[in-house]
Order: structure tokens, then sequence, then C-alpha cells
């Protein structure tokens, strides 16, 4: 399986999953769902982000995605994340072991249930194995 570009994994507003960018359109993004392989038309108002530009708050300092990713990897091993519907204390004690210095004032249960939704889904459908990110991309 090849690596994964968080540059091109994308979480839409409103949309369950993660999507893949296929391309740029005039009128917005086509993506296409992780998870069903269907493909749509995102116009300019739908709020996307990329993966690759999410980070958590630490007590320190901002950690990207990625690298919270393979820390949840590191420790997991072949195994999936918490389920999103895992009660708040469980997901806060696996995070303390994930990121034992994540921000308790800003880094809400919400976004602990996002981050292991994505995990899981990038788990099944993509690969935990990230391309790097290099600051080389043209037109960018």
């Amino acid at each position: 399986m090849s690596k994964t570009d968080l540059k091109k994994i994308l979480s839409i507003s409103g949309e369950p999953g993660l999507f893949r960018f296929v391309a740029q359109a005039n009128a917005g993004v086509v993506a296409e769902s992780l998870s069903t392989g269907k493909r749509n038309m995102y116009g300019i108002n739908a709020r996307i982000t990329t993966l690759s530009e999410i980070s958590i708050y630490t007590t320190n300092e901002e950690i990207s995605l990625m690298k919270v990713l393979e820390n949840i990897s590191s420790i997991l091993g072949d195994d999936f994340a918490p389920d999103s519907k895992t009660s708040p204390d469980e997901l806060k004690a696996f995070f303390e072991k994930v990121l034992p210095e994540y921000d308790r004032e800003r880094f809400y249960v919400s976004h602990m249930k996002k981050v292991v939704e994505w995990y899981n889904q990038l788990k099944k459908y993509a690969s935990l194995d990230f391309e790097k990110q290099e600051d080389n991309s043209p037109g960018e």
C-alpha cells in the first residue's frame, strides 16, 4: 500500500468521514470518500480542511496531527483506536498515553473523538505510513 499524503486527505464540514482530493474544479473541488469511494463535487463555500493543516495544542507548542497519528500507531501497533463513542474519561486516558502534554484547556473531548475516528479511517481505508511533508510543492 502506498504512503498517505495528508495534504490530499480532507475533512469536509458537515460530511461524515474523510475524503481524498481528486481534482480542482472551477467551482470547488472533487473529492472521493475514503470509505465508499464515491466522488462528489464540493463548492467553494464548503469548509474543507486538509489533515496536514491540523495540529493539536500541547502545554508548550502545537503538534502536527501526523505526529499524533504516528504516536497512536506506535502505541497501538495493529490495533484500532478506541471508538469515538467511548466515554470521555476513557478518551482522556487514551490521550494521556498518546500525548501526555496535551493542553487540557484547549484540546476537547470532541477533538479527541475526531482524531480517533480519523485514525481508524486512515488505518482501514488508506495507510498510516505518511509521506513526510516537504516544502517544495509547486504552485502553492
